[in-house]
């Protein structure tokens, strides 16, 4: 599920700002971008997101701005400044220049000058980093939550069409039923001419036609499934991957809806049911 969520707060004379995004993945997955000296606090603020996140590829990052009167200390290193000097002087040489390195330039070259990082206590800035990482996990468990409604409602129509088809294909059935039963009949008669065959051999492919053609338990289970898509649904918890799986069960006792009836009217209803759960498989994959 897609989102976003901003906070900031006070740290000793910072202001820490931590902005998590999210789009649709699966499984949970999370990269975390934070200041070097804070590197430590990497698994507690993960640690963080799992509590809030179980699906989802989120980004995290973690910025920090000092006032003037906590500014780090400036420095420069003189051995890289001389390195500097000496390099530029042997080209101005090769060239027969006499032209030295301007301070303005050599100023802005990597490493010439550099931020003096003060050892800080990770342990002070630990639960101030955790709160405002949740409020903005909060703010992007808002919007996200948005989105979850708008996904429902869509998971929930293409409920009602499965159940508005099956419940045709069920009009159906005792017509089936009857086509079935001479189907049966006319395998009898054609059993009773072979003088072979035994009254065992008889009962057995009575069942068998028999259990090809009811359909009634896939039915059930089917209802039964889309009953519990509509309970979980409503329900608050994160439960993707339960309604990952009931998708799946649901596709399956479609399939075999299909294979089992052998008929065109139904084989035609099948393929707009296969539709509508490929439909809110897709959906389902982004729900957490």
């Amino acid at each position: 599920m897609t989102g976003f969520g901003k906070a900031a707060g006070e740290y000793d004379g910072q202001t820490v700002t931590v902005e998590v995004s999210a789009v649709n993945s699966r499984y949970l997955d999370c990269n975390l971008r934070m200041p070097p000296a804070w590197s430590a606090l990497d698994p507690i603020l993960k640690q963080t997101v799992r509590k809030h996140i179980q699906r989802g590829k989120l980004t995290v990052t973690v910025n920090r701005k000092r006032t003037m009167s906590s500014a780090k200390s400036v420095k420069f290193d003189q051995g890289i400044a001389q390195q500097y000097l000496d390099a530029s002087k042997e080209l101005a040489s090769m060239i027969g220049s006499y032209e030295t390195l301007p301070l303005s330039v050599l100023a802005q070259l990597e490493g010439v000058l550099y931020h003096e990082e003060a050892d800080e206590d990770l342990s002070a800035v630990e639960p101030v980093l955790v709160r405002i990482t949740e409020e903005a996990l909060s703010k992007l468990d808002a919007m996200r939550a948005n989105e979850g409604k708008a996904l429902a409602a869509d998971v929930l129509l293409r409920i009602k069409l499965i159940r508005e088809s099956v419940a045709e294909i069920e009009t159906r059935l005792p017509e089936l039923n009857t086509l079935y039963e001479e189907r049966l009949r006319t395998r009898i008669n054609e059993l009773r001419t072979e003088t072979s065959i035994t009254e065992e051999r008889m009962a057995i492919e009575v069942a068998l036609m028999a259990e090809k053609s009811d359909v009634t338990e896939e039915i059930v289970r089917l209802k039964a499934h889309l009953d519990h898509l509509e309970e979980i649904l409503g329900s608050k918890e994160p439960a993707g991957r339960k309604l990952d799986f009931l998708t799946q069960e649901v596709h399956r006792e479609v399939n075999t809806l299909g294979v089992k009836t052998r008929d065109a009217n139904v084989a035609k209803a099948v393929i707009g049911l296969k539709s509508e759960v490929e439909k809110m498989r897709e959906q389902i994959q982004n729900i957490e």
